[in-house]
């Protein structure tokens, strides 16, 4: 039964002040308990994102305020295909401002568990915008079965009356109270569930007689207006079935007098129905009417052509992806290895060996022989030519005679006996390695006075010992 009830979202749009955000507030009161009570409204919002969440939600209408430089307007929504009425809040008083002007209000949270009842005033007219007015506040709210109501859910009422003649809505709201005729406001007293002060009094018989102790606003009269006899007993005492009882109706706001301004098709983007204000000829209607359809089939026409684009450019990528295929194949197909297998990406070299080949290869072109082994001893060996050289090293520059003597003298000159010159190592010295006819060599060896020392290239720069 809950989701088949018609379901409301109360909210705004645009900059309204703080007044017209209370008024909202106000407003949801009547709507509850079918209304979102604490929706929320963010700036970036639009009247798209309601309208894709009202749907799983199973709201029915909208009631959307907005301000202008001059009004407050009013828009009441259909969904999901419309119509659109636009009203014009003329006066409004907040739910504060009634309640603030009564001397006794009547207002608690008990009555906003069950919708109001409503009640439409002067709505037999017979022109076509007045009975659409009085369509869109009857589907509103959930329709009552007269016959099998419970007297006792109805505690507010809503009173929507119709002025021909101003051509504006007063829209009320009130608290309904049933109390029961016929018996003195003394006994009336004591029905109440507030028991009257008797403590000036000797006997309750002067409460009867008497009817002191009581308030001038309680002694409200009753009359054929609001007399009746209940079909059901209803909540309060005295309120029995087949006992005649006066319906009370306080208003507890809000209050606002509407003035409609137009009705559209749509949510607020068809066809003007009606508008007060502008009235327009026959000629004048037949031309906004061509206006829009020319516009409509501009947006078709535009986005048929992009549909073409979108498809063209398509299938010009699959014509590119074809020929570029057909142009491996063949490729392939002429150097005779279309069925040969696909070698794959060469596997990594391990970074230290890569790191001594590297340094072989800067050895080779700064001193013009090739490194030792035991040098670089993580470089695979380089592949040599027929001349025993490696295939593209530098060849070594013939050097003169006597600079080859006095270079080789150096080399066994260069580590001198005994403690002259450079101090020996720790310990005896190292012999040297069987089958080799020169002694041991490091990383980073030591050449003759004048030389160059090898560094790594791009880590330093050349120097001198």
């Amino acid at each position: 039964d809950f989701s088949t009830v018609p379901h409301s979202f109360v909210f705004h749009r645009g900059r309204v002040g703080k007044n017209v955000r209370q008024l909202i507030l106000d407003v949801r009161k009547v709507m509850e308990p079918y209304t979102a009570r604490a929706l929320k409204v963010r700036k970036k919002n639009s009247l798209k994102d309601f309208v894709a969440v009202a749907g799983p939600l199973g709201v029915t209408h909208f009631l959307v305020f907005s301000k202008s430089s001059s009004s407050i307007n009013f828009k009441l929504f259909r969904l999901p295909g419309g119509p659109t009425l636009t009203f014009k809040v003329t006066q409004y008083s907040l739910i504060k401002d009634v309640v603030s002007s009564l001397k006794r209000h009547r207002m608690h949270e008990q009555q906003f568990t069950q919708h109001p009842l409503l009640v439409l005033s002067n709505f037999g007219l017979q022109q076509i915008h007045v009975k659409l007015m009085a369509t869109m506040f009857q589907n509103m709210f959930p329709s009552i079965n007269v016959h099998k109501v419970n007297l006792n859910s109805i505690k507010r009422c809503l009173l929507v009356s119709y002025d021909a003649e101003a051509q504006l809505l007063d829209f009320r709201h009130y608290s309904v109270k049933v109390v029961p005729v016929g018996v003195s406001k003394g006994l009336k007293k004591l029905l109440q569930e507030k028991f009257p002060n008797m403590s000036r009094l000797e006997d309750i018989s002067e409460l009867l007689v008497k009817d002191i102790n009581l308030s001038e606003s309680e002694a409200e009269q009753d009359g054929t207006h609001n007399i009746l006899e209940l079909p059901q007993a209803y909540a309060g005492r005295g309120n029995m079935k087949a006992q005649q009882s006066a319906v009370r109706l306080t208003e507890i706001g809000p209050r606002m007098t509407l003035q409609l301004v137009k009705v559209e098709e749509g949510l607020a983007q068809g066809n003007v129905l009606f508008h007060s204000f502008i009235h327009k000829t026959e000629a004048e209607v037949q031309e906004i009417l061509a206006r829009k359809e020319a516009k409509l089939q501009l947006k078709t026409e535009r986005r048929r052509q992009q549909e073409a684009a979108v498809e063209r450019k398509r299938q010009q990528r699959e014509a590119h992806r074809e020929k570029s295929l057909a142009g491996i194949r063949r490729k392939r197909q002429r150097d005779g290895d279309s069925d040969a297998e696909d070698p794959g990406v060469p596997e990594e070299q391990d970074p230290a060996r890569q790191s001594d080949e590297s340094d072989a290869e800067y050895y080779r072109q700064e001193v013009g022989e090739e490194p030792d082994e035991d040098l670089f001893p993580n470089r695979t060996k380089r592949p040599r030519g027929p001349s025993g050289s490696a295939p593209g090293a530098p060849k070594p520059r013939p050097a003169a005679p006597g600079k080859r003597r006095k270079k080789d003298s150096a080399r066994t000159d260069s580590k001198p006996q005994g403690g002259a010159g450079r101090k020996a190592g720790r310990g005896s010295e190292r012999p040297a390695r069987e089958g080799r006819n020169h002694g041991p060599k490091r990383r980073g060896k030591l050449l003759t006075r004048g030389k160059t020392i090898f560094r790594r290239p791009g880590h330093a720069k050349k120097g001198k010992r």
